[in-house]
């Protein structure tokens, strides 16, 4: 087998992302057909299939899925160690989860205080999560929860708590609860909660496991693909839009959000408070402790000594993060 090359790597890699091979170019700034011969290259040097090409554009193999976490840490030693030999300052690299995570809202509050911070935000999805990318090395330090999860996190990785998310109900306005402000916790024991995320292997899969598991909700996970017109839910949860206007709509779905979480308005839905105790999902900061990033201290401190202990007391949280957010 001969060396993999680092550009026909990077083809991949933003392949994967943009799934397209017109837009893989123009994030790579080659032409469309650099992009195609690299990926072939590639492919023939790996003696693998990584994308079926379909009329939308590519769609990455099991191999390609197996990939890319070692594709993304390769390159991501390559550029520090391009940086180190030519003494180049970088950014620090932030990993959140999407745009309407609190954390996100979070890292603004900051970077508006601190406005000489050089610090970069990257988006993950619910499959390349925050955690991956931390592991891989493609960022410095990554939103998520400290816990659970298929992939656990070695010794090296240090976490302080960042924000205590409580849990609200969404149901549409013919629910039966939708006329209350508030539901204790024991009265959803036995109820359905719709949650298709937590179907993928994740560390906020376990946490809905362990809510259940607490509490006697009923998580469902199905994803329901027929309440989603127009949207692939095969390649994960269908759009937050289209999750809301389902509940909006029915009068027995119901579904949690994250009271941080930016969760689209819609006339129909009613927002009831979780209470005694409320649930709440453990965001923390996490970052390795090999890197040496001169920004890390600084942002870590922040969240550390900022972050809402004082609702700790009343929430639910999992066993395994108790100790982070509340001794």
């Amino acid at each position: 087998m001969g060396e993999l090359d680092l550009r026909a790597v990077r083809a991949f890699t933003a392949l994967m992302e943009h799934r397209q091979f017109g837009l893989a170019a123009g994030a790579l700034r080659i032409s469309q057909q650099a992009v195609s011969k690299r990926i072939a290259r590639l492919e023939a040097l790996l003696g693998v299939s990584l994308f079926d090409r379909v009329p939308t554009g590519a769609e990455p193999t099991v191999a390609a899925l197996r990939f890319l976490p070692h594709a993304q840490s390769l390159l991501a030693v390559a550029d520090q160690a391009v940086a180190a030999v030519a003494g180049l300052a970088r950014p620090l690299r932030v990993a959140v989860l999407g745009e309407r995570q609190a954390e996100m809202r979070a890292m603004r509050f900051y970077l508006g205080r601190h406005p000489d911070a050089d610090i970069e935000l990257v988006l993950s999805t619910s499959y390349l999560t925050s955690r991956d990318a931390l592991l891989n090395g493609r960022v410095d330090a990554a939103f998520a929860r400290a816990h659970g999860g298929p992939r656990p996190l070695p010794r090296r990785i240090a976490a302080v708590p960042a924000y205590l998310d409580a849990l609200h109900l969404l149901v549409g306005r013919g629910h039966p609860l939708a006329g209350r402000s508030t539901v204790a916790l024991a009265e959803l024991a036995g109820q359905q909660v719709w949650v298709p995320g937590a179907a993928i292997p994740s560390e906020w899969a376990d946490f809905y496991r362990d809510l259940a598991k607490s509490s006697g909700v009923v998580i469902d996970q199905s994803p329901r693909p027929g309440l989603f017109a127009g949207s692939d839910t095969t390649r994960g949860p269908a759009p937050i839009e289209g999750l809301v206007e389902a509940v909006a709509r029915s009068d027995s779905l119901a579904t949690f959000t994250g009271e941080g979480f930016e969760t689209p308005w819609h006339p129909e839905i009613r927002r009831i408070s979780v209470v005694d105790p409320t649930p709440a999902y453990p965001h923390a900061l996490l970052w390795d402790t090999t890197d040496q990033h001169p920004e890390l201290p600084a942002l870590a401190e922040h969240f550390r000594t900022g972050y809402n202990r004082d609702v700790a007391a009343g929430c639910w949280i999992p066993d395994s993060d108790r100790a982070l957010f509340i001794s």
